[in-house]
């Protein structure tokens, strides 16, 4: 009867030799990952020595094809292909190829790039979430993603039999009270703007341009997103129209090597929109249309140099603006809370959703309106604390037993 071939990733006897003084050899027949049988062999200055140094290499052994994914390859390897792979498909957007190349290179590798798949066990990698989660829950979320999608290529390749990340335990984000700004606060910001914007005597440099009080009531004007401000062009405009609109369909975004380009497309097919304009904004557009500067762009706001205007640099701006008020909680996000809790006070949350480009009005509904909690109508129970109440009648007592009876 024929010999019943090794499975694969595993070794036959090893077979030691002398070669010389202090040289010896150990060789062993290897299966590996592709089906076929090997001669494998180390050396070392004894026979046990040659033997451990040839199991160790046994052990480290993966398929003589690198894009080979086994349940020995290290999680290391996986990474690698895995980026390979989203990377060539050119299905993700270069900036979350980025994020998840970041996720990788400063979370997973350094806790889990030693290990193989088969090591990578569901217990070791929730405990991995939760000490990330513990300080900084949305890197967890962003984390769990990719490795979700790493072992799944594994799972394709037939590395695994399922993938571990499913069965770990739900991140929770802390959920953040959504604050909406007052007519007050409005004031308050316009006047922080205004102040800012003011040339100061003896100081170095440009003056400040009025972009930040233009963006601002232009993120005030539509709910629209810091990048996809930028990232209008004046084609994107119809001030002309009986109701001028404005149209969005691109955003800002930064690519390691490349900086901030236009992408074409938004951040979701829901956020390709159009936006009727209040009366304030339009004034705001065509006084600037009146002014503005050629750029290569076309963009409505653009750098001295003719360049996209970068959000870091706008957010910069306002944190020096705010430096002297009482507004450190606000941020471009907080203007765009602003409008989605005053449209679905003033119409709905269905239109507030539309407005600000989401698919999804649960979305918009716990993120982005500021609601004070509905407690229960009691309102006829505590009547009975009002002030009429005690000029009333009182309610006939209940006689007991005892009553009747002295």
């Amino acid at each position: 009867m024929a010999r019943p071939p090794l499975p694969v990733g595993t070794w036959g006897a090893i077979r030691t030799e002398k070669l010389g003084p202090n040289r010896h050899r150990a060789r062993a027949r290897f299966r590996d990952y592709d089906g076929k049988t090997r001669d494998v062999e180390a050396t070392g200055a004894t026979g046990p020595a040659a033997t451990r140094a040839l199991q160790a290499k046994l052990r480290d052994r993966i398929a003589p094809n690198d894009d080979e994914i086994t349940r020995e390859t290290r999680i290391s390897r996986l990474v690698e292909l895995w980026i390979e792979e989203i990377t060539s498909e050119e299905r993700i957007a270069p900036q979350t190829v980025q994020r998840y190349q970041t996720s990788t290179r400063t979370a997973i590798l350094p806790a889990l790039g030693d290990l193989r798949i088969r090591e990578a066990s569901v217990g070791r990698l929730d405990r991995f979430l939760r000490d990330i989660a513990r300080d900084r829950p949305s890197a967890a979320k962003g984390v769990k993603v990719a490795l979700g999608q790493m072992f799944a290529l594994a799972v394709r390749h037939g590395a695994i039999p399922t993938n571990p990340v499913r069965d770990t335990s739900q991140i929770r984000k802390p959920r953040r009270k959504v604050v909406a700004l007052t007519d007050q606060n409005l004031q308050t910001v316009r006047a922080a703007i205004r102040q800012w914007q003011q040339p100061v005597p003896g100081k170095p440099g440009p003056r400040h341009t009025g972009d930040l009080a233009d963006i601002v009531d232009l993120m005030l004007a539509t709910g629209a997103r810091i990048g996809e401000i930028l990232a209008l062009r004046w084609e994107d405009l119809n001030l002309a129209a009986e109701r001028p609109t404005l149209t969005i369909c691109g955003t800002l975004v930064f690519v390691k090597g490349k900086g901030f380009f236009r992408q074409p497309w938004t951040k979701s097919d829901a956020g390709y929109r159009m936006i009727t304009l209040p009366r304030f904004a339009v004034g705001m557009l065509l006084a600037r249309k009146v002014i503005a500067a050629d750029n290569p762009h076309n963009a409505i706001f653009a750098s001295r140099r003719g360049t996209w205007l970068s959000p870091n640099n706008v957010r910069r701006q306002w944190r020096q603006a705010r430096a002297d008020t009482d507004l450190a909680w606000v941020t471009p996000h907080t203007f765009r809370k602003t409008v989605a809790t005053l449209i679905k006070e003033e119409a709905d949350t269905k239109s507030a959703t539309a407005q600000l480009g989401h698919s999804s009005e649960d979305v918009t509904d716990t993120y982005y309106i500021a609601k004070p909690l509905q407690a229960p109508d009691v309102s006829d129970v505590l009547e009975r604390l009002g002030a009429d109440h005690r000029r009333r009648p009182p309610h006939p007592r209940r006689t007991t037993h005892d009553d009747e009876h002295g």
